[in-house]
């Protein structure tokens, strides 16, 4: 059984909308401790478009569970989680010009400039994961990076249909069998909703689920602890 972390991004892009206090993706994820999650996933990004350094702070005192920051491999955001010490960070790519992270971070390419990020947290007591394509050349390089964890981007399995979905799904079942026999903890996520996420659940080692957006859409219609409680419902 795989737990799941819920990702309170889009509880603050509503809140930002309209500058004011409201909605409050701290309670959207004391709901989720609730309901069901293992974790809380917040992402605090270079332009602070959803989570803002006071939510990350905010979070870190008043969540029961384990949180998640998401962030850029830069000294900015290293001096702020060795401040915040949140359980665990994840690396990921990151482009202003993006609306969602695109694509799994290039471990291969940076592995030098990403050594330094990883020693700074760990020597923290920060767990490390690193977001990454189904692709056994990174998974390869992040051992070789000392990180922790990997989490694999599903996003091109979620966007794919019929055999090309099949295709992506074996990529990330195979890269995450290699993870187990190395040794490194498995997480996913990006893109998984209520229809695509039981096939996932087939990836050897699978630790955790962080999923975001799917619920935060959901809880529009039936509210947030229902929505997390489905999406718990269904990984187990």
């Amino acid at each position: 059984m795989a737990y799941l972390g819920v990702n309170i991004d889009h509880v603050a892009t509503v809140r930002n909308a309209r500058g004011t206090v409201s909605p409050d993706p701290i309670q959207a994820a004391l709901l989720a401790e609730a309901n069901g999650a293992d974790g809380i996933t917040a992402h605090l990004r270079e332009d602070r478009r959803h989570i803002t350094d006071r939510d990350i702070e905010r979070l870190k005192v008043s969540i029961k569970t384990r949180l998640n920051m998401e962030m850029a491999a830069t000294e900015e955001m290293l001096a702020i989680a060795c401040h915040v010490k949140p359980y665990m960070c994840t690396l990921v790519p990151e482009r202003r010009e993006e609306l969602t992270t695109e694509g799994g971070l290039d471990v291969v390419t940076n592995l030098s400039s990403l050594k330094p990020i990883i020693q700074g947290l760990q020597k923290s007591g920060i767990r490390v994961s690193l977001f990454i394509d189904g692709n056994l050349e990174q998974v390869e390089a992040s051992k070789a990076s000392a990180a922790d964890i990997v989490e694999f981007h599903t996003g091109k399995y979620c966007d794919s249909k019929g055999k090309s979905q099949q295709q992506e799904l074996s990529k990330l079942i195979e890269a995450a069998g290699r993870c187990v026999s190395l040794g490194i903890e498995v997480n996913a996520g990006h893109g998984l909703n209520y229809d695509n996420v039981k096939p996932i659940l087939a990836m050897p080692g699978l630790y955790e689920l962080n999923i975001g957006h799917s619920i935060v859409s959901e809880a529009l219609y039936v509210g947030f602890p229902a929505a997390v409680r489905r999406m718990k419902d269904l990984i187990q």
